[in-house]
């Protein structure tokens, strides 16, 4: 794709989710090699990016949509153990690891308060369980 098509994040959702990210214990941000994404030490818990005119192909395929479309994925225990988890809109479900999630994000429609608790598990879940355990004090 011609990089002067590429989309970038809006900007209220990119505020959205630094504040619930980087409120994590030693969480940080970075650009990817397309769109941010959220770390704990080398674990990426959160990542979002911009699907347009179907690029990046991967997530294009994953959300079945060529866009313009938001998409945030992050990491879940629950698709391990229930293959119809979050299978519903706006999540969508990628093939490239067994635990990762996809969710359609809509400044208008999303609910904030379920993506942050969505994020604070998928942190969770990849983090060393001292810094986890700093999430329940």
């Amino acid at each position: 794709m011609n990089p002067s098509k590429r989309l970038e994040v809006p900007a209220l959702v990119l505020a959205r989710l630094r504040e619930a990210c980087l409120g994590l214990p030693d969480a940080r941000e970075e650009a990817a090699w397309v769109g941010t994404r959220w770390r704990i030490r080398q674990q990426t818990f959160a990542h979002v990016l911009m699907v347009n005119e179907a690029w990046p192909p991967a997530y294009a395929q994953a959300a079945g949509s060529n866009g313009p479309l938001c998409v945030l994925t992050f990491r879940s225990p629950l698709p391990q153990f229930d293959l119809h988890a979050y299978t519903w809109a706006p999540f969508f479900r990628p093939v490239w690891f067994p635990d990762i999630v996809g969710m359609r994000l809509d400044e208008a429609d999303t609910d904030w308060d379920e993506v942050s608790g969505l994020l604070r598990a998928s942190y969770r879940h990849l983090a060393p369980k001292a810094l986890a355990a700093l999430l329940d004090a």
